[in-house]
């Protein structure tokens, strides 16, 4: 985290909070939770290690693979890309 001022983190703090609590951001919270409980009892909590779920490609990958696009960035990140809201 960067050097913040005080005041600076806990405005920051109060904002993330408010984003982590929003309606979408629980659902998508709560699906992740799902997954990996899914797939820790099939392959075991050390095969998840260091791995994200890539809701994409509906598949797990490595933290640093699962990061802009697929290597593509968030530029070139359109439509097609972009998943459905429920």
């Amino acid at each position: 985290m960067s050097k913040l001022s005080a005041k600076a983190r806990a405005a920051k703090k109060k904002r993330d909070l408010a984003a982590a609590k929003t309606p979408s951001r629980r659902r998508k919270k709560a699906e992740n939770q799902k997954i990996r409980r899914k797939a820790a009892k099939k392959y075991g909590k050390s095969w998840l290690k260091g791995k994200d779920y890539d809701h994409d490609d509906k598949r797990f990958e490595s933290v640093r693979a699962n990061r802009g696009n697929d290597g593509k960035g968030t530029k070139k990140e359109g439509k097609k890309t972009k998943r459905k809201r429920r």
